[in-house]
């Protein structure tokens, strides 16, 4: 029997069934499932220098285990010197097993690790069922090595789901366990 991550396997049996309770789907195809995971980062600083772009693929390849595609800019701005087709930034889509286990990974080890943690704000969605989370430093993720780190920057981390409203989508990512703040 091949490996199953414990969230894909958690969403199968008990999500399903919960959402199907809560918003009445007549088809199982109906209930809304987590899509993909865009983790990116944006390097501003790497205008003037080459090598941070190295360091942000080589920490979100440590963070996420999968190759990063470094983003290039689309237009010239001449006040931030930036130039069309420079390097500023990388991004790591995630989709399958990957994706259950970075998400397992974020809930259980990283975000607990946020200082003054009370819950993630439920302010980040886009009314197409979509949320953005942003993370302010790379060192809550345990598999940075804290000495190695030479600038503390953070990024986006990007829930694409298949439900068509907001509600439906913070129900399924609840249910997946993202600690969204009370009231």
């Amino acid at each position: 029997m091949s490996y199953i991550p414990r969230l894909k396997e958690d969403y199968g049996t008990r999500i399903v069934s919960a959402l199907t309770e809560e918003f009445g789907y007549s088809n199982v195809m109906q209930v809304p499932k987590l899509e993909k995971i865009v983790v990116s980062k944006g390097v501003g600083a790497a205008i003037a220098d080459k090598k941070l772009i190295d360091y942000a693929v080589e920490e979100l390849a440590t963070i996420t285990g999968q190759k990063p595609v470094v983003t290039l800019s689309k237009k010239d701005i001449a006040t931030f010197k930036l130039r069309k087709g420079m390097p500023i930034g990388v991004k790591v889509t995630l989709r399958g097993t990957k994706m259950y286990e970075f998400l397992d990974r974020l809930i259980t080890a990283s975000l607990p690790r946020v200082r003054d943690f009370n819950g993630i704000k439920a302010n980040g969605f886009d009314g197409r069922g979509n949320y953005t989370l942003g993370v302010t430093e790379q060192i809550i993720f345990p598999e940075i090595n804290i000495d190695k780190v030479n600038k503390i920057g953070g990024m986006d981390i990007t829930f694409v789901t298949t439900a068509p409203t907001d509600k439906e989508a913070k129900s399924l990512l609840t249910e997946l366990g993202l600690p969204f703040k009370k009231n």
